[in-house]
């Protein structure tokens, strides 16, 4: 059973900062560690998330866990995955009386997530470090079980790669958008963590697609594709994948035309649903 809502005790501002200052708790540069101490905020990413008693929360990075208690407080089952021994062991004391809680001690870039979730739905929440956030969300969305949602903070640069459309496609749009639909939530401001990063945060929400837009074998290609045309990306989409193909530039310009994709345009400008008519179009 988790506790009632009205019986977790919502921490202030105050108390985080405090936390950190009376514990001695440094962030970790390595891990890129920025302390989220904003109540406000894990609130409105629980919202994002729509958590409720009946979710089963992966929470990746809980830090002193201020998200975590938000999570656990609206019922939820948490598996919160830590890699900092000194964070985990500070959350094993903080966190003692919540038995909805499971904490793990591993690097969420290779933990084996199925055996967490025992084939439950799941969702991940998190405010993911800077240094490997496009990593561990790449990760999630290539399993073979992969979560219903991902809400996720990341650098707000990060965010705004993810939704972009043609002509800023990027290849981490490509791949986010291939897997998800992705929307922009909220903007965060760097004042809202301990020690501030120097640039601004947002909150993404990832609806993972039920249905596959393309096939394995059509996927590979298209991914091959295009992380060839974005290697030479000043270059049209025409002329990056003659030279990286090795096939002849009117040949090129032929298949391109055929698949409705203007050859002059740099691959950037290519929308997704266009990439994965080329690359059919170039398996025939």
């Amino acid at each position: 059973m988790s506790q009632p809502r009205e019986n977790v005790v919502q921490l202030t501002r105050e108390h985080w900062c405090g936390i950190l200052r009376s514990r001695g708790i440094q962030p970790t540069r390595s891990m890129g560690q920025n302390f989220l101490v904003e109540p406000e905020v894990v609130r409105r990413i629980a919202e994002v998330a729509e958590i409720s008693p009946a979710s089963t929360v992966v929470e990746i990075g809980p830090g002193l866990g201020i998200l975590t208690r938000e999570l656990l407080g609206r019922g939820a089952r948490v598996i919160a995955i830590e890699l900092d021994h000194e964070l985990k062991a500070f959350l094993d004391h903080d966190l003692a009386a919540f038995n909805n809680l499971v904490l793990v001690e591993r690097d969420a870039r290779h933990v084996d997530v199925d055996a967490l979730v025992d084939g439950a739905n799941y969702q991940v929440v998190a405010n993911l470090p800077y240094s490997t956030g496009t990593v561990i969300i790449r990760r999630f969305l290539e399993l073979d079980h992969p979560p219903a949602t991902m809400t996720v903070m990341v650098q707000r640069e990060v965010a705004e790669r993810m939704i972009a459309k043609a002509p800023d496609v990027s290849l981490l749009s490509l791949a986010t958008q291939f897997y998800a639909e992705v929307e922009l939530a909220f903007i965060v401001p760097s004042d809202v963590f301990l020690p501030p990063p120097k640039v601004e945060s947002a909150v993404v929400r990832l609806t993972i697609r039920t249905s596959p837009i393309a096939g394995i074998i059509d996927r590979e290609r298209l991914f091959h594709l295009a992380t060839m045309a974005f290697q030479r990306k000043r270059k049209t989409i025409c002329n990056g994948l003659s030279q990286g193909l090795d096939r002849p530039k009117s040949e090129m310009e032929t298949i391109l035309a055929g698949a409705g994709i203007d050859p002059g345009l740099r691959p950037q400008a290519v929308s997704l649903q266009e990439w994965i008519v080329l690359a059919k179009a170039l398996a025939e």
